[in-house]
């Protein structure tokens, strides 16, 4: 880390932008783990990556600042902020008070000239000290907010990245990353923040800011699906801001080693289903109403009608036509988009696909795990394509050997079986069990069942049980209807989840999320049940147990022996048997 660290460059108040010295630091104190990789990769791409393979990309970090840990602690101690953030107070409440507070007067002078020096949007980003560490990876638990920069006086666009820095200290004490600590051995009270500002990668469309192709690719995929293995990673693409993919929103998923191949869809129509169908934008435009706690205050999400209009399909998209039913790449013709990227994956006209696994394999070699990394692309018609990367992180990969045979997946002693399971190993410690009852489902009372879930985790940590949890559609989706809309805090006592479908609630699964990263890096099996398999879940065993804990859709169940669990990573196939007094 310190030879890393001495890359680094005081702030300059002339040269924000040096295309020299892209990373630069205000303050003392730690960098924090997401400033550390991203410094890091810049010393991978400028020293150890081969760019002359991908003529035609600019590949790059976007120029950023980072506030040191220091001038948290500062901000902290100066306006006696420790009662508030360490107290249960509801999360607004926490935040106008950091609201209210002021920054150390020490750095407002670089703030300023740095501000003065840039019209275009700002990202301002968590570098926290246990951010993006392998096996507690906090990966999407503390805020970023974005700032559109773009306001004619230099003191408007000031105070604006001054309240996005302290939206972002704020988040460390938000409820939800309190209850994620809960499943750390760290307490709250040892978190200390650093903060990024840096460029957004993307482009101005009328009143609209955002890049067009965002993307997460990882070196090891659990899911491996047609003829790839889960060392050939997997890459998850979408149209403008990235917030699409850390969200579980829809995306395109493809293996590095086969990009023409599509993911395992049944029909054109279930491909359509599974499209994105809006993006993620910074708000250039009309100034909306002012909401400084509010994450998304300057994004706005907008259907892609509206990118049709800015022209920023063409290197994306492809259309089914009507008369023939056939997916035809590009948007030459009229009918439903498909977002596939197939004029980048299966021309290869933009090396894109090549850079990923070249970044991948450099990267991985370079932390000496398997990893996931962010990224966002713009496109250009004269110039270069500009590619900017985002994070690095590592993933924990269990390098057991695990075996489950076909005879472990059917059968009176098995309760539940996939052969789409994340993870790698086994567990015979869990006797509790919490699921959503198939019966009392509703898709419009999902913030419901994640607010029941919520409590009857709380319980089983404070109790330090760990449990196995049962619920329909995508855990962790932004999107209420297509699955159960938690963070990663609401279930942190879970071990081992089922991802269960239902005739009205049945998506292809997702793994671009940050909630995906921290299934992994907690090491906690996920079983992911196709619909046609559903009914091999044994709900009747289930029901047969006298209910701990029951609202009228969550049921928490204690079984008297604790179920046998296993993994096989390097199949996917995975089995839950049930323990050994109870067969039936």
């Amino acid at each position: 880390m310190k030879d890393i660290e001495k890359e680094l460059l005081p702030f300059n108040r002339t040269k924000f932008l040096n295309a020299e010295h892209k990373l630069t630091y205000m303050g003392t104190g730690a960098i924090g783990g997401k400033a550390h990789g991203l410094a890091n990769i810049n010393h991978i791409i400028l020293n150890e990556l081969d760019q002359e393979k991908f003529k035609g990309i600019e590949v790059g970090i976007p120029a950023m600042t980072i506030i040191r840990t220091d001038v948290f602690d500062a901000f902290m101690k100066r306006n006696n902020l420790f009662d508030i953030a360490f107290s249960d107070a509801p999360d607004e409440r926490i935040a106008h008070a950091f609201q209210r507070a002021d920054l150390p007067f020490d750095i407002l002078g670089d703030l300023r000239a740095l501000i003065a020096q840039v019209n275009t949007p700002l990202a301002v980003r968590s570098s926290s000290m246990l951010e993006d560490a392998m096996h507690e990876p906090f990966a999407g638990i503390y805020g970023t907010k974005m700032t559109p920069n773009n306001q004619p006086d230099t003191t408007t666009r000031f105070k604006k990245l001054v309240e996005a820095i302290k939206y972002v200290y704020a988040t460390t004490f938000f409820k939800s990353a309190k209850d994620y600590m809960k499943a750390t051995p760290h307490k709250t009270e040892d978190e200390k923040m650093a903060v990024i500002i840096q460029e957004v990668i993307g482009k101005r469309f009328n009143s609209r800011f955002y890049p067009e192709l965002s993307g997460v690719g990882r070196s090891h995929n659990y899911y491996a699906f047609g003829n790839a293995d889960p060392k050939d990673g997997i890459v998850n693409l979408a149209l403008g801001l990235g917030k699409t993919i850390v969200d579980g929103g829809f995306t395109w998923s493809y293996c590095p080693k086969y990009p023409k191949a599509d993911p395992p869809f049944n029909s054109i129509d279930e491909m359509l289903k599974n499209t994105q169908t809006t993006f993620w934008g910074v708000n250039m435009g009309k100034a909306p109403a002012y909401d400084p706690v509010k994450e998304t205050e300057y994004m706005g999400n907008e259907n892609i009608v509206i990118a049709e209009e800015d022209k920023t399909l063409r290197n994306i998209a492809s259309t089914l036509d009507s008369q023939s039913g056939r997916i035809v790449m590009g948007v030459g013709r009229p009918g439903p988009r498909l977002l596939n990227f197939a004029p980048i994956l299966r021309l290869n006209e933009i090396p894109l696909n090549n850079l990923l696994i070249d970044l991948l394999a450099v990267c991985e070699e370079n932390e000496g795990a398997p990893v996931e990394i962010e990224f966002a692309m713009t496109f250009s018609e004269t110039g270069p394509h500009k590619f900017g990367f985002l994070q690095v992180r590592p993933m924990a990969v269990s390098t057991d050997i695990v075996t489950v045979d076909e005879t472990e997946m059917i059968g009176e002693k098995v309760f539940a079986s996939s052969n789409m399971v994340l993870g790698n190993g086994k567990s015979e410690n869990i006797k509790d069990i919490v699921y959503i009852k198939r019966g009392q489902f509703d898709v419009f009372k999902t913030h419901q069942i994640a607010v029941d879930l919520e409590k009857i985790n709380k319980t089983l940590i404070n109790d330090n049980n760990p449990y196995l949890l049962i619920g329909f559609g995508r855990w962790g989706t932004s999107d209420a209807t297509a699955g159960i809309p938690v963070n990663w805090g609401q279930i942190s006592g879970a071990k081992t989840i089922v991802e269960a479908s239902l005739v009205n609630i049945n998506f292809e699964q997702s793994q671009g999320s940050h909630f995906f990263h921290n299934v992994t890096g907690f090491g906690v099996f996920y079983f992911s049940v196709p619909f046609e398999m559903t009914e091999s879940i044994n709900w009747d065993w289930l029901d047969s147990f006298k209910a701990v804990n029951e609202t009228q859709m969550v049921r928490h169940i204690k079984l008297p022996e604790p179920l046998q669990i296993k993994v096989d990573g390097r199949t996917g196939h995975g089995t839950i048997l049930k323990g050994k007094d109870r067969s039936k």
